[in-house]
């Protein structure tokens, strides 16, 4: 058998591929209807178009991952069963943001709101980039194809683009512009009001997530020392919680869009936008900072734990039975 290597770093083709299988379905992002403001009602938010997107993302992993282990080692068995358990929880974090009566919620409560955007962030972000969706994919794919996509990403204009656009400063910026300008009033209260801007806000919030995490445990992060994920976690962690500090000890409403819903469940719209920047400021530091440990703990071995790494190449055979 004659094998390709890939590296991780020259995948930007598959970057389209991620999107549409993992952020498409934040086209659920809830928005209130007439109806639901007269009689609120939180319940399980499943449509079809998002529910299929995310079980062929399911059903394509798990393709890729199954060949993967009949072609691994004991070793690689067990390296692969862990990413695979870091993509299950990811897809379950993901699915709990989008799905689940939080979803319904978030429309009424801010602090809800901010629930979802940490889940999706902060849980469901690390733990796919930990599963390395890229490198199973791949091996989804048939034969023929996995040949043909091994040759585009390859190509140099490809890898260059892809190396710029997961950069340690790049993913720092994609990750901070997008907090900060979609919690300026203006833009969160449109995405309140119109569907497609709220998908929109959900959509740069998970990928800018994950660019950044992948910065921090995926293959960008071996091109760089321990020191340069340490800093981002840490400036990222810093410059989120003044943004929470900000909203909570903020003495007027940021967010008056959400004084009526919160006046018909009973509830203070100041105490709600308090509570809301509390959660992205102690539990949002407490996962950058769990996120900071592990980095440290990473770096400190002098070499990547087998969960955290994301492997150095893909093998694709090019003529092994299909």
């Amino acid at each position: 058998m004659v094998a390709v290597a890939l590296p991780m770093n020259k995948r930007p083709t598959w970057i389209a591929l991620f999107a549409l299988l993992v952020a498409a379905p934040l086209a659920n992002a809830h928005v209130l209807s007439d109806a639901e403001q007269a009689a609120p009602i939180f319940g399980w938010s499943v449509e079809p178009w998002p529910l299929a997107l995310s079980l062929a993302s399911a059903v394509a992993y798990a393709t890729g991952y199954f060949r993967l282990r009949r072609r691994s080692g004991a070793h690689g068995r067990a390296l692969h069963a862990r990413h695979g358990l870091a993509f299950a929880g990811g897809s379950c974090a993901l699915a709990l943001a989008l799905f689940s009566p939080l979803d319904t919620l978030s429309a009424w409560l801010f602090s809800a709101h901010m629930v979802q955007h940490e889940t999706m962030m902060l849980v469901a972000a690390p733990l796919l980039v930990l599963g390395r969706p890229l490198a199973v994919w791949i091996w989804a794919l048939p034969h023929e194809w996995r040949l043909r996509v091994g040759r585009c990403i390859r190509a140099r204009r490809f890898a260059a683009s892809w190396r710029f656009l997961t950069a340690p400063l790049a993913g720092w910026l994609l990750h901070a512009v997008a907090l900060w300008a979609w919690h300026a009033p203006a833009a969160f209260e449109a995405a309140l009001v119109h569907p497609f801007i709220h998908s929109l806000q959900h959509t740069s919030f998970l990928l800018t997530a994950l660019v950044f995490w992948w910065t921090v445990f995926g293959d960008g992060a071996r091109r760089q020392s321990g020191g340069h994920a340490m800093l981002s976690v840490f400036t990222t962690m810093v410059h989120t919680t003044a943004l929470g500090a900000l909203i909570t000890l903020a003495p007027g409403l940021w967010y008056p869009y959400y004084v009526e819903p919160c006046s018909t469940l009973g509830i203070d719209p100041l105490h709600d936008q308090q509570l809301g920047g509390l959660i992205m400021w102690v539990p949002g530091a407490t996962a950058y900072l769990i996120g900071g440990l592990a980095i440290a703990a990473r770096w400190l071995k002098g070499q990547s734990s087998p969960l955290l790494a994301t492997g150095r190449a893909v093998v694709v055979p090019r003529d092994t039975p299909r």
